[in-house]
């Protein structure tokens, strides 16, 4: 094939033809790095979970929505300003992975780190032989103290005398603040701290909604429960909750 001849005015050959980019397909690499984006945005910056149960009533509330900071404890260190990284602190709010059953996410606010020694008298919080004041955000709504019984079955034995043990190394120890209805680490022991998936930052959304199981009760119940939001979107979101910051 002979080459294009120059053209007169210039002595230049003819800039080859352009070719036309289908549009599906710039909408299909759009999308493409959008669920990219997504997907590591998720497993390392933020996440969304939702609040089931009243364990850290007032401050979270049932039907809260939230987002997690998950970078805050992540493994990986850019050593950036502008994304800083810390390990988990006494009184940060926290969802964990359940350490007896690792496909559930539990959210209680941390209040013993590795070495640190835990006891709990007549309701009141001590670390390292200090009383914590923890009257900002712990809720006892049951005005019963129980005592420390051998008679006493241990939901109650250890609600509001717990203790001391001593935080392992590489373990936190959490309490849910609705301290008088709140399954804990009095009841099942420390959280390894690789565990920590992140920080509650924020509510993002909050819906009156009713304490519901965590666990899958099919397709239909899903169903109905979101044809109930659509329904009483208006009338029952806390609209005074919306970015309300998580401390």
């Amino acid at each position: 094939m002979e080459p294009s001849a120059p053209t007169a005015a210039t002595g230049e050959h003819p800039p080859p033809p352009i070719r036309r980019r289908h549009p599906w397909r710039d909408y299909l690499e759009a999308l493409l790095i959008a669920v990219i984006f997504a997907t590591f945005a998720r497993s390392f910056v933020l996440q969304a979970f939702k609040i089931p149960s009243a364990s850290m009533e007032e401050n979270l509330l049932v039907g809260d929505h939230i987002l997690v900071n998950k970078f805050v404890y992540g493994p990986v260190r850019l050593g950036t300003k502008l994304l800083p990284l810390r390990g988990v602190r006494r009184g940060d709010i926290v969802v964990f992975r359940f350490p007896h059953d690792p496909t559930r996410d539990f959210i209680k606010r941390c209040v013993g780190l590795p070495g640190d020694r835990v006891e709990i008298r007549d309701k009141r919080l001590f670390v390292n032989d200090r009383v914590v004041d923890e009257g900002g955000y712990v809720l006892h709504r049951d005005e019963r103290t129980y005592p420390r019984s051998i008679f006493l079955s241990e939901e109650y034995r250890n609600r509001d005398n717990f203790g001391p043990v001593r935080v392992p190394e590489g373990e936190l120890f959490f309490l849910g603040d609705n301290r008088d209805d709140s399954n804990d680490s009095r009841f099942w022991g420390t959280v390894p701290l690789k565990f920590a998936k992140g920080r509650a930052l924020l509510v993002y959304w909050s819906f009156d909604a009713d304490e519901e199981s965590v666990a899958w009760r099919g397709l239909g119940h899903r169903m109905r429960q979101l044809a109930e939001v659509v329904v009483k979107f208006p009338g029952r979101t806390r609209w005074h909750r919306s970015l309300k910051l998580i401390r």
